[in-house]
């Protein structure tokens, strides 16, 4: 590589701001315009200039379902995807990670769930959680079902490392001594 033979640059590096007038937007204000709020700090996006805010006009959610968007759903695998699988092998969560149709991530995080759209032709053994028409349609291709109901909810890393954990013998606390009264 030669100085003269460099490829040309499209990208600009970025101006350091209230780094000096070299700098590219160095200088007294620093391109923030003179004096107010704006100039001497940052002010949070949903700030309405002492507006009663919109997080606070709105009611409260209640009842049993407020907390329903914060469930997580699982993800949905068809069933015209469990074609690369061969007759009689057995559908996991491992095996659809290896076989690359779920992530590894989002399916610990959220599970999965077997829905059916598709026909089947391979007999297949079903470990994963599935639906009542998907089982159906495994069964009618001749395969089996073998799903706990456990296993359709995700575990979380605190559960998985509560499992993993040994139970403590509980440790002796000392007892209290009654004070000694003064005179």
């Amino acid at each position: 590589m030669k100085l003269d033979n460099l490829p040309k640059s499209t990208t600009k590096t970025k101006k350091r701001l209230g780094r000096g007038y070299g700098s590219g937007k160095g200088g007294h204000t620093v391109g923030r315009g003179v004096k107010g709020q704006k100039a001497r700090n940052k002010i949070k996006l949903w700030f309405e200039g002492g507006q009663l805010p919109l997080t606070k006009r709105l009611p409260f959610q209640r009842g049993k379902g407020r907390f329903k968007s914060l469930k997580k759903d699982p993800l949905i695998i068809d069933l015209k995807y469990l074609h690369v699988f061969k007759k009689g092998e057995v559908v996991t969560l491992q095996s659809l990670i290896a076989r690359k149709i779920v992530r590894e991530k989002d399916a610990r995080t959220y599970g999965v769930k077997l829905l059916g759209n598709a026909e089947v032709k391979n007999a297949l053994t079903i470990a994963v959680p599935i639906s009542k028409k998907a089982g159906q349609l495994i069964a009618k291709a001749g395969g089996t079902i073998t799903t706990e109901k456990k296993s359709a909810e995700p575990q979380s890393n605190q559960t998985l490392a509560k499992a993993k954990k040994a139970p403590k013998a509980k440790a002796k606390t000392p007892t209290r001594q009654p004070r000694k009264k003064s005179r």
